[in-house]
């Protein structure tokens, strides 16, 4: 079975349903307390009362700076939102360390910013190097991937769309909650990584549920294509894509074609008149919830919970 683990100003806890226990470790990084699992399993085996998880103020699980990647459009559901057919091709993009934020803390949209999305994704934290040139297999993946993370790729689609820029768009501060927890897996648990469901919703509305049986490109292909070009070390994040849902569509294929013949900056300008519509983009006030989880309970990531507000 995996084992959570919280992370708070004063260390890291070792999870226990609804309590929390120290775990005795001089581990600062994520990297390092994945090398002092001992500890984190110690800890998990103690008889100690532990302290109540409500009463902790969690951080990201996963510290930085680290190295963070994306892969992108990688569930069916979102491909076809965003107007793909046929063969999607692998992408891969980074988003700087400097957005992760913890998973109760405020995500804070930039003056410039209108139109703001959200992004629930699970997140491979790394356990081992994946130097450049390694192939994974489906058997390997227990001696690269440590834990898994509840993300959310915040995503300013007005600076995305208009500039194509992924880096920016996706990487000001509080644009990667992540947490409550780091799922520490054992090797026997990732035969049941499919389970997962991964839930979205904004004030209460369900807008992302989806399994990673949705997803195209599974975590061992991920990881080998993604070595092809970039190595990882250990505390390094994969963030592996979002399922249908977000607040951003593609337009319908005759909008689409008709849009194929305005000017550039008629196009965008009646875009974005459009998209200025959608409620469906976050808003001040808001408060976004993300989980990941297998119905049985066997892996489960904890609940995100995040409100929005201007930087």
């Amino acid at each position: 079975m995996s084992t959570n683990v919280l992370r708070t100003a004063d260390g890291w806890w070792a999870v226990r349903g609804e309590r929390a226990v120290p775990v005795r470790t001089q581990a600062a990084t994520t990297a390092e307390l994945i090398a002092d699992r001992a500890a984190v399993q110690e800890a998990a085996a103690s008889g100690e009362p532990g302290t109540p998880v409500a009463d902790l103020a969690a951080l990201s699980p996963v510290t930085t700076p680290c190295r963070m990647v994306a892969q992108m459009v990688n569930y069916r559901s979102h491909a076809r939102d965003s107007g793909f057919t046929g063969d999607i091709p692998p992408a891969f993009f980074r988003k700087a360390s400097g957005s992760v934020s913890g998973p109760g803390e405020a995500i804070r949209r930039p003056a410039h910013v209108a139109l703001l999305d959200y992004e629930v994704e699970l997140g491979l934290v790394m356990g081992a190097p994946l130097p450049v040139g390694t192939v994974v297999g489906e058997r390997d993946l227990p001696s690269y991937v440590a834990g898994l993370v509840v993300t959310d790729d915040v995503s300013a689609r007005d600076v995305q769309l208009t500039r194509t820029q992924f880096y920016e768009s996706k990487s000001y501060p509080t644009f990667t909650p992540t947490g409550p927890y780091l799922a520490l897996l054992e090797p026997e648990d990732f035969a049941h990584l499919l389970d997962l469901r991964l839930r979205l919703s904004v004030n209460g509305e369900p807008r992302q549920d989806r399994t990673l049986a949705d997803m195209i490109v599974r975590p061992a292909r991920a990881l080998t294509l993604l070595a092809r070009f970039q190595a990882l070390d250990p505390g390094d994040l994969l963030l592996t894509g979002t399922p249908g849902g977000t607040a951003l569509k593609a337009p319908p294929k005759p909008v689409e074609k008709l849009g194929a013949l305005l000017p550039p900056a008629v196009k965008w300008k009646a875009f974005f008149r459009s998209q200025a519509k959608n409620p469906r983009y976050l808003h001040t006030g808001d408060v976004v919830t993300a989980t990941i989880a297998t119905p049985d309970g066997r892996i489960d990531l904890g609940e995100q919970r995040t409100p929005v507000t201007d930087a």
